[in-house]
């Protein structure tokens, strides 16, 4: 089973920064993309950011300039540097990955959220 845990949220006033870290973990035999989507009141679930095969990256409009998307293949674990953090930056962001596992199912798997909020 694969799972994914995702760390890092939390409280910040406008201007300030977090780090948002997700690793996934169980029986997997590759990882094709990771990335960050969120989910604001009364909004859609959005994609944030993405890392596919590790290298190639994309970003919503919104975040681009402020946020970074990294990933370090030897943990299996994606991070999201984001700073310069607005008001609307507030939600909550939940990992997602694509990953075969042991059996070469490709899935795709979300973490369990963690809550953003930017506010003074």
């Amino acid at each position: 089973q694969v799972q994914l845990v995702e760390s890092g949220g939390g409280l910040v006033q406008p201007g300030g920064s977090l780090r948002l870290s997700c690793a996934a973990s169980g029986s997997i035999f590759s990882i094709a993309a990771m990335g960050w989507y969120r989910q604001a009141p009364g909004k859609q679930r959005e994609l944030v950011a993405d890392v596919i095969s590790g290298s190639s990256t994309n970003y919503v409009d919104s975040v681009k300039g402020r946020f970074t998307i990294s990933r370090d293949n030897t943990k299996n674990t994606v991070y999201l540097q984001m700073n310069s953090l607005k008001p609307e930056d507030t939600a909550v962001y939940y990992c997602n990955a694509a990953i075969e596992d042991s059996d070469y199912v490709l899935r795709h798997y979300w973490g369990q959220g963690t809550q953003v909020t930017v506010s003074s």
